[in-house]
């Protein structure tokens, strides 16, 4: 399985971006699939992460701004980013656990997109 994230850019404070990310491969089930972030010089953070149960959770940091879904179909996660801040700025990851067919359980991330929010 991989994850193919974009959507990523440059954008003022206070605009939006929406990221995506493309899981492929031979899936049966996502479990966790989820958005994760590292600002230059900080540790990976996780931003928000959207479960097989329908329950989501967001950082105290991105609460109220960002909204995460998915579309189970096309296998494919979103991050809608609004009021984006400065300290958003960062290279986002997408993060994948689930099962496939044939290969067991995978845990899996993908390439990262750079997210710059200027004052």
């Amino acid at each position: 399985v991989q994850l193919q994230a974009s959507g990523g850019g440059m954008v003022q404070a206070g605009g939006s971006l929406r990221l995506s990310c493309k899981a492929s491969g031979s899936i049966y089930s996502i479990n966790s699939f989820g958005w994760y972030r590292q600002a230059p010089g900080k540790e990976r953070e996780r931003v928000a992460v959207d479960n097989i149960n329908g329950s989501t959770n967001y950082a105290e940091a991105v609460k109220g701004r960002f909204t995460i879904s998915r579309d189970n179909i096309k296998h494919t996660l979103y991050l809608e980013m609004n009021a984006l801040k400065p300290e958003d700025t960062a290279v986002y990851y997408c993060k994948a656990f689930g099962y496939g067919y044939g290969v067991g359980a995978f845990d899996v991330w993908g390439q990262g997109t750079l997210v710059t929010v200027s004052s």
